[in-house]
Order: structure tokens, then C-alpha cells, then sequence
């Protein structure tokens, strides 16, 4: 049996001991760190790279929120909140679920239940915290066809939606996966699992048309490479 790794960030003692017994009924499901603040759990995220999060939200000093959106990426997170507030604000995010407290044991299940299954089919690309003016977005690499430039920000398209996250083209070229996404010019980055047509009009560039309808043109340079990219995958 695979363990699924789990990590519990909360403050209060109680709470983050409640959650550890209420996971003893799921040998599948392995603690392998707990943090009392963001500042303790950004370093053991890090290091340990859970496969689960169960999160509290209102944290001093720094909120759950506040430590997701300094991650390059987060696992799956299950929030736990003693605020219906920011339960709701938790849900629209697309959070894997959430819990107020006190946690009652039916509901721990349902949650459990839903997080063996999305691990079960995790994708291999992860997701991303976005805070996107005042709204919270978990977004899911693979779900991302299209990356611009944007000034010092990136613009993700995924789905029919967009939203810009604060890095440069060039600081996030670094961070994703090599086997998903190529950079077509100095402005945009592409999931090649979007890629419907690619044709070779006059010249030596290339024009990629997206599953979405988006038709991009790849600069000269990155056309040889993008041949070359293609053929060895």
C-alpha cells in the first residue's frame, strides 16, 4: 500500500492532535510533519514535500493564504478554519476541501475519502497558489495551456479564465516542468499538451495553433529547438 504523506499546519496543539487522531483510522495516510506557524511549515514543505496539506487558515503573524502564495508549489490542502468566513473564501479557491472546526468525524471522512481519490489521480505538474487582486486561485499546471509576459508579471491562462502571478517569464521557465512546457518566444510559454497544429509557412518559423483556438507564432530560434524538443519526446 502507498502512503500518502501528510503534513498538518495549525497553531493550536489540540487541533493539529485532533487531526492526527482522527487520521489513525487510515493507515494509508502518514504524518510526517506537523508546524505550529507558516514560517515552521514553508521549510518543512520544502523538505519534506507532503502529498496532503491540511491547513489552518487564520494563523498569526502569517495566514494559511499567506504561506501558500510564497510556495513555488502546493500539494493537495485540505483547509481547516473555526471561521465559516473563510471556509467559504477556502471552497472558491478550489481547495481539495475544507473543515470547520470542531471537525466532526463524518465530515473528516468525506474529506478523506475525496483526497484518496484526487492523489490516486494525481497529475505529475502540481498546481500553484495565486492571489490575483482579491481573489485566491489554485491552479493546476496541467490546466494551463498558455503563459505570457507581462511587464515583471506572468499571465496564466487556463480553463476560460486568467490570472497574473508576480515572476517574470524568466524566473518561471525555471520552475516548470521541462517535459510539459516550452517557451515559443521572449513573451509567451506553452503546455504542449495543448498543441493541435504546427506548420511551417514560408520561412523558418513555426505557427503553433492551441487546442483553445489561440494560434501562436514561435521565433526563429526556438522553432529549431522546438523541432528538436518535440523529436525527443
Amino acid at each position: 500500500m502507498k502512503k500518502i504523506k501528510v503534513m498538518i499546519v495549525d497553531d493550536e496543539r489540540a487541533a493539529r492532535s485532533e487531526i492526527r487522531r482522527l487520521l489513525t483510522g487510515y493507515p494509508d495516510f502518514e504524518i510526517i510533519s506537523e508546524a505550529a506557524n507558516a514560517d515552521e511549515a514553508q521549510n518543512l514543505m520544502i523538505a519534506r514535500m507532503p502529498d496532503l496539506l491540511f491547513l489552518d487558515i487564520q494563523m498569526p503573524e502569517r495566514s494559511g493564504f499567506d504561506l501558500l502564495e510564497t510556495m513555488d508549489h502546493v500539494p493537495p490542502v485540505i483547509f481547516t478554519t473555526a471561521y465559516d468566513q473563510y471556509a467559504v473564501k477556502a471552497f472558491d479557491i478550489s481547495a481539495l476541501d475544507y473543515l470547520v472546526k470542531p471537525i466532526r468525524e463524518e465530515r473528516f471522512e468525506k474529506a478523506i475519502m475525496q483526497a484518496r481519490q484526487k492523489l490516486n489521480n494525481a497529475d505529475n505538474a502540481g498546481q500553484i497558489f495565486v492571489k490575483d487582486r482579491q481573489q485566491y486561485h489554485l491552479v493546476q499546471w496541467s490546466s494551463v495551456h498558455l503563459i505570457e509576459s507581462m511587464d515583471n508579471y506572468a499571465r496564466i491562462f487556463y480553463g476560460d479564465k486568467n490570472v497574473f502571478l508576480k515572476s517574470s517569464l524568466n524566473q518561471l521557465e525555471d520552475k516548470l516542468n521541462a517535459e510539459m512546457f516550452f517557451r515559443i518566444n521572449r513573451a509567451q510559454i506553452i503546455n504542449r499538451k495543448f498543441v493541435n497544429a504546427v506548420n511551417a509557412p514560408a520561412g523558418n518559423r513555426l505557427t503553433i495553433t492551441l487546442s483553445t483556438g489561440n494560434v501562436l507564432e514561435v521565433s526563429e530560434r526556438q522553432s529549431v529547438k522546438f523541432k528538436l524538443w518535440v523529436a525527443t519526446k
